[in-house]
């Protein structure tokens, strides 16, 4: 709940900002990818890569002086998030050795609310993000080689598409810096991360418990585009 209303305070601020300065207020599209990983305290971290994904969506700038200095940019982003198995061999249970491959994605609706500060094309950014988890796909794939010898046998991941061991609401952050230039189209480079941890605390089986205290993180490269205002 705590989170929702700071969500709606922040919509409704805009929107109190908006009807004061409607002339200038732009709405605008973002596209480009996410290197994404995990941060926190996570156990066996070598053994999970950086991965790419997709992040898309809108935005809408509201100027808060009339010179376009200073503005507030709330946006509605489609974003791709997860990491990738490192195809290392490590010992699993009995002494049997054990190889994971594949990635996990973990699809979000992010909401980024930003101040934005705008100085002869310089573009610097910052703001609270609330992300809410849309879907997971677990491709996790395990090869088991017994240790007393034997042919190695391949597992893939179960309920793949299941959510319901992991913390849906995130609230987080994000910063970045980029240029825009008069036409409105912009190249930013931005880092996001997260306060809460996206596995729930009593899910011990995840990934054999190494992801129980991880959290997203993630470095984002967009093309934005603001449609200029009548």
């Amino acid at each position: 709940m705590k989170k929702t209303a700071i969500l709606a305070a922040a919509l409704l601020a805009t929107a109190a900002v908006s009807s004061a300065q409607a002339q200038s207020v732009r709405i605008g599209l973002r596209a480009g990818a996410n290197y994404s990983n995990l941060a926190g305290n996570v156990q066996n971290q070598d053994t999970y890569n950086n991965k790419f994904g997709f992040l898309g969506g809108v935005m809408l700038n509201v100027p808060l002086i009339q010179d376009g200095f200073l503005s507030l940019q709330p946006e509605v982003l489609y974003s791709q998030k997860g990491f990738e198995n490192k195809p290392a061999e490590f010992t699993g249970l009995l002494g049997a050795k054990q190889k994971r491959e594949g990635q996990v994605n973990y699809n979000y609706l992010d909401v980024p609310v930003l101040l934005k500060v705008r100085a002869a094309g310089l573009i610097f950014e910052a703001g609270p993000q609330y992300s809410y988890l849309l879907s997971a796909n677990n491709q996790t794939k395990i090869t088991t080689t017994p240790a007393l010898g034997g042919s190695p046998t391949t597992t893939e991941a179960q309920d793949k598409t299941d959510v319901s061991g992991f913390n849906r609401n995130e609230l987080g952050y994000l910063a970045g810096v980029g240029y825009e230039a008069e036409n409105g189209l912009s190249l930013s480079l931005r880092y996001t991360g997260a306060f809460s941890d996206f596995v729930k605390s009593d899910n011990n089986t995840y990934f054999n418990g190494d992801l129980k205290n991880a959290r997203h993180s993630a470095f984002q490269l967009s093309l934005g585009y603001l449609i200029p205002s009548k």
